[in-house]
């Protein structure tokens, strides 16, 4: 087993809000390595692909010095993910209580079936704890582009802003 302490923080991140880097900065002085995992999950229509998703994570993380951040894509099982990586925390960011019942079932399933990974929840600081990517999207597409400096970090707003774009040309 390695010394260094190692955690994956799963998501989709579809775009990454400021809300995942209020976790993601908080995890990573918890941590000597903190892996950000983009989960590919073919049911689901994101905005970005999964390369544009890590390289928006890696810009964020930059933008903030995080230098134990690293990001990598994955599918299937997230707790099985962490262990062949080594991990034995997968960090959960928990937004509203509505969120609980739905994490702590994940979290006993993966305690089933995984023992030694532990969950570790996180709940973002206030002013952020209610931004999703969903929130950013709806308000992206509604043109306010303006509105979105409170939840998303630098890097990511251009981003968004040319996606909300392409998004209203296909209508």
């Amino acid at each position: 087993m390695s010394s260094v302490k190692l955690a994956v923080y799963p998501g989709s991140f579809d775009p990454i809000t400021l809300g995942h880097l209020n976790i993601i900065e908080r995890a990573s002085r918890l941590f000597d390595r903190l892996v950000v995992a983009v989960g590919v999950n073919a049911e689901k229509s994101p905005w970005f692909t999964t390369e544009e998703r890590c390289e928006l994570i890696r810009r964020s993380a930059a933008e903030r010095g995080l230098t134990n951040v690293e990001t990598t894509t994955y599918t299937g099982l997230t707790v099985r993910f962490a262990r062949e990586l080594g991990a034995r925390v997968i960090v959960r960011g928990v937004r509203p209580l509505t969120d609980i019942p739905a994490e702590l079932t994940m979290m006993m399933a993966n305690r089933r079936l995984e023992p030694d990974v532990e969950t570790l929840f996180l709940i973002a600081d206030g002013e952020l704890a209610h931004v999703s990517s969903s929130l950013i999207k709806e308000i992206a597409s509604a043109a306010q582009e303006g509105e979105l400096a409170a939840f998303l970090p630098d890097c990511v707003r251009e981003a968004v802003r040319r996606k909300a774009e392409e998004k209203r040309a296909q209508i």
